[in-house]
């Protein structure tokens, strides 16, 4: 079976959106991983702050490396994000991604996004499991 760091290799080399935002992989363990990215000028909405589906996929990345590093082929099926501060150009920012339930079937995550060690979003994933491996 492959290892976390090789299923998220083998992920990111498809990835082009993860790709195109910039994400740095930090860390991957089984049912969680780091990541890291930098908010570009493109990424920014009309009140010059970083559109709330930037920070939304970056989460969805780390939901989608953490809940796969187990080697089970996982999609999500429901997710939800809550903003507590914008985003500027410029800004640094890092999801952590942890499993807080597993089972055969499903499993859930929580992934917190910071900059500067501080809290700028709640991302909660629950994924379907399927049958197929890495």
């Amino acid at each position: 079976m492959a290892s976390p760091n090789e299923i998220v290799n083998q992920m990111m080399d498809k990835d082009y959106f993860s790709q195109w935002l910039g994400i740095t992989v930090l860390e991957v363990g089984e049912g969680s991983c780091k990541l890291q990215m930098t908010v570009r000028k493109e990424m920014l909405n009309g009140f010059g702050i970083a559109h709330g589906g930037i920070t939304y996929s970056f989460a969805d990345s780390a939901l989608a490396f953490a809940s796969n590093s187990h080697g089970q082929k996982s999609v999500s099926v429901e997710t939800s994000i809550s903003h507590t501060q914008s985003l500027k150009e410029g800004d640094i920012i890092i999801a952590e991604a942890k499993e807080e339930h597993r089972s055969n079937k499903i499993a859930v995550y929580s992934i917190k996004v910071s900059k500067d060690g501080e809290t700028v979003a709640l991302f909660k994933g629950t994924v379907y499991r399927t049958s197929k491996t890495w």
